[in-house]
């Protein structure tokens, strides 16, 4: 008999577990201004939800501390540090867990107070809803409009406006309806797409669980754990090639080599081809290592092992990538930036840049434009506040592999340190890059070689060299190379040889990209471009060995006559007295 009941309570845990498992899992904070009751609607959504234990709610029942008036202070059961009690504000980021039969969620209980703007950002960074409350007797203030804008930077597509202390204003259908307009025009202007207004009293507990009992008999739509239950949450990024961020390597003794890391993006199966970045290296799955052992397949946000087929030189904040659809590869690109320090964010300050695994040393080029949170106009600005936002471009010291934020939160994403005491200053989100050095990733060719670098523009590098930049492709023929570069300095232009025989094609494309960029001649040994690869060029800033000579031996007459087509290409480079003031000034 007890063999059997034994028996039957462990099929039925087996099958509660199992049923678990199916569940989704929502991540979801709470964001709006200091005072708005945003620990008070979370205390009370845990315990109208029976997901708090007795033990913890007697511990509130005792404290000496509550100050929400009533016989309960809710917000007690989520704030927990003693700072926070005694002052009755969020400090810190409270996650807490909660499941119900229809879902699974992930709480992050964030502080309104704009001091700690910063933690509410890393709340948010996760999420995929954002709760925004609304003090009903307020309605829509600064931080309130921060929040709402932080949210919709960190790509969170699903928000719930809660008018909270409606029993403040005696439920009024009219305050309600009038927020509901204000916030709605809010998202619209945000591009939150979907957006859901609910009338509650947090103190009160009306429309948070449980359906307000004839307070507001004019509201008919769902109350929020209602909402959170059934909201479709699932977003759309267009990011599903594989990116794998090497964390460290594994290497316990001679027989075993593997990868060790988070899995960012995409789908991993043991045979699958994959890019090496930075070097360009190819190479294969042999075998994915998880917790439990050997797997055949791996998909994002796993941590793995993975073991590939030949050995190549990988280490911490290196890339494993789908090679049909490369990250772009640059040191320079442009970023929505939140700055989260009482010193300001000034142009050329060195800071340090993380970016999934990878550190490297980094300084703003240049603010483009800082973001007034309640207007969201663009307004000119020479340095950055704290908890300002702003797009900026940045320049890093070593290349990164980006993928716009809208994308790929993993790849699009970053924070900036300070390296002195090494706290974060700064979270960012990337937009696009300037310098794009990595094989296009649905044509297969290298997009953006016309580059500008700095603040000298590509016109200005023209007027002072006297001539446009061009691209000259002489195969394999150094020599031809090092007795042409004569001729046309000689001849007034500047020039430089580029060998491309031990260069990966992304770290061709940087070089290419920069000289190119620059303004210069550059002649190009060893390179395997097709003319896809060189799209972007105009035609007449593009010359060919095989243009000017037949294939055959070379000799002195065919050097000759190289040299002659390539001076007569470059002559048409040249800028006209015209075109070219500096040069008439001078």
């Amino acid at each position: 008999m007890l063999t059997f009941e034994a028996s039957e309570r462990s099929e039925s845990l087996a099958a509660f577990l199992e049923a678990d498992l199916q569940k989704d899992l929502l991540r979801f904070t709470t964001a709006g201004s200091v005072d708005d009751g945003k620990s008070t609607l979370i205390g009370r959504l845990l315990h109208d939800a029976k997901a708090v234990y007795e033990d913890h709610v007697a511990s509130v029942q005792k404290s000496k501390i509550n100050r929400s008036g009533g016989s309960f202070d809710f917000s007690l059961l989520t704030d927990g540090l003693r700072a926070e009690r005694e002052q009755g504000i969020t400090i810190d980021v409270a996650y807490r867990y909660f499941s119900t039969a229809r879902r699974k969620f992930i709480i992050a209980d964030t502080p309104g107070h704009e001091q700690y703007t910063r933690n509410m950002a890393t709340g948010a960074s996760t999420a995929d809803l954002a709760i925004i409350l609304v003090d009903a007797t307020k309605g829509l203030l600064t931080q309130t409009h921060r929040h709402a804008y932080i949210a919709s930077l960190l790509g969170i597509r699903c928000a719930v406006a809660a008018i909270n202390k409606m029993d403040l204003v005696d439920y009024r259908e009219e305050v309600f309806a009038r927020l509901h307009r204000d916030f709605f025009a809010l998202a619209s202007r945000l591009g939150i797409p979907s957006v859901q207004c609910i009338p509650i009293s947090a103190l009160a507990g009306d429309n948070v669980v449980r359906r307000a009992s004839g307070n507001m008999p004019w509201y008919s739509g769902p109350t929020l754990l209602g909402h959170l239950e059934t909201v479709d949450f699932r977003q759309t990024r267009s990011l599903d090639a594989v990116r794998f961020p090497i964390q460290y390597v594994i290497r316990p003794d001679l027989r075993f080599r593997g990868f060790a890391g988070q899995l960012a993006s995409g789908t991993l199966r043991s045979g699958d081809a994959l890019v090496a970045l930075p070097s360009g290296q190819e190479t294969r799955v042999k075998a994915i290592v998880n917790f439990d052992g050997d797997c055949e397949e791996a998909f994002a946000p796993q941590s793995i092992t993975v073991q590939l087929e030949n050995e190549i030189d990988l280490s911490r904040g290196d890339m494993l990538v789908s090679p049909s659809y490369q990250p772009a590869v640059s040191r320079s690109f442009s970023a929505t930036v939140v700055w989260l320090h009482a010193d300001p964010l000034r142009v050329g300050k060195t800071l340090l840049l993380k970016q999934t695994t990878r550190l490297v040393k980094a300084h703003v080029r240049r603010i483009r434009h800082r973001i007034n949170v309640n207007t969201l106009q663009h307004e000119p600005a020479k340095q950055l506040e704290m908890n300002g936002i702003a797009e900026v471009e940045v320049e890093t010291n070593q290349p990164l592999f980006l993928d716009p934020y809208a994308a790929s939160r993993a790849t699009g994403s970053l924070i900036l340190i300070d390296p002195v005491s090494n706290a974060t200053v700064g979270a960012g989100m990337v937009r696009e890059t300037i310098v794009a050095t990595a094989i296009n990733q649905k044509e297969g060719h290298f997009p953006s070689l016309v580059t500008e670098l700095g603040e000298v523009t590509a016109e200005q590098r023209q007027r002072r060299h006297g001539h446009k930049p061009g691209v000259l492709l002489l195969g394999d023929r150094r020599p031809l190379a090092k007795s042409l570069e004569q001729a046309l300095f000689r001849n007034g232009f500047e020039v430089v040889i580029l060998d491309a025989s031990s260069l990966a094609p992304a770290m061709l494309c940087t070089l290419l990209g920069s000289l190119y960029g620059s303004g210069l001649l550059v002649l190009c040994t060893n390179a395997s471009l097709g003319p896809q690869d060189l799209a972007e060029l105009p035609s007449e800033a593009i010359f060919r060995l095989s243009d000017a000579i037949s294939t055959g031996t070379p000799n002195a007459g065919t050097d000759k006559r190289v040299t002659q087509y390539a001076l007569a290409f470059a002559d048409k480079l040249r800028l006209s007295p015209k075109s070219d003031p500096a040069r008439r000034e001078s």
